[in-house]
């Protein structure tokens, strides 16, 4: 209300101003009230307060301005400015920032229309005694201030190694996953036959037929887990885990 005050004091006048917010709903200053609030010796909290919120507005930009409560907290403390959460969470209230906003989520395994009978070879036993015997392939997305860049990837489980990996900014039914088998397909060079398994969850972008001839055409035995579940596909959900942070700027 001060502020309000001192915003519009040259053109209206304290007394007229103060008589009008007498007559609002939530309260009101008296002009004496007014003078002698802004006459009072600010307190070490406000004091403290003019400092850091500037620091709070420099150190949000210089982050693209997308940093919440808690990175601005780490944020500012890595600057040495020794702070608690709670008063990050009422300086960026104050310096008015905040965090960017979460949007709707992108679908990355869809259904099949069909019944698939293929069965799981894996069992969630994620482990392998050499290179080239069990793969996991899944397809996972980055959140970029453009929209969405989706990934297909496959692992090879042994090596813990990504060995196939493809970038689309969409996500076509075939052709993302199959760039990905294919990349895996070229590092790995010779595969022995019908020594290798290609574990999924069961999405209709691994169970396709085209997917499915690729697959038999290089001598891989597939294996699906259910749709979407993140213990049956394990592995390629913790290599999900270990992707870039979901808000990512152009260069």
């Amino acid at each position: 209300m001060i502020s309000y005050i001192d915003a519009y004091k040259d053109q209206f006048g304290v007394e007229a101003i103060c008589r009008v917010l007498k007559q609002a709903d939530r309260g009101f200053i008296t002009s004496r009230g007014y003078r002698k609030a802004t006459t009072r010796v600010p307190s070490a909290r406000t004091l403290s307060d003019s400092l850091l919120i500037p620091k709070i507005q420099r150190v949000h930009a210089e982050n693209f301005s997308v940093y919440g409560i808690r990175k601005m907290w780490h944020a500012m403390n890595r600057e040495g400015f020794h702070i608690g959460r709670d008063k990050t969470a009422r300086l960026m209230k104050l310096a008015g920032v905040s965090g960017r906003r979460r949007g709707r989520t992108p679908v990355t395994t869809i259904s099949p229309k069909t019944p698939d009978h293929r069965p799981d070879l894996v069992c969630r036993n994620f482990r392998a005694q050499a290179p080239g015997r069990l793969w996991v392939a899944d397809i996972t997305y980055v959140r970029t201030l453009s929209g969405f860049a989706y990934t297909a990837f496959v692992v090879d489980v042994f090596s813990r190694k990504i060995v196939g990996v493809a970038t689309r900014s969409t996500m076509r039914t075939d052709a993302l996953p199959m760039e990905a088998l294919e990349h895996a397909l070229t590092t790995a060079g010779r595969i022995h036959g019908n020594q290798l398994i290609h574990h999924s969850d069961r999405g209709s972008q691994y169970v396709s037929l085209k997917y499915s001839t690729a697959l038999a055409e290089s001598g891989i035995r597939p294996s699906v887990g259910t749709v979407g579940d993140s213990y049956d596909n394990a592995l390629a959900e913790t290599v999900n885990g270990l992707g870039p942070d979901p808000c990512l700027v152009d260069t």
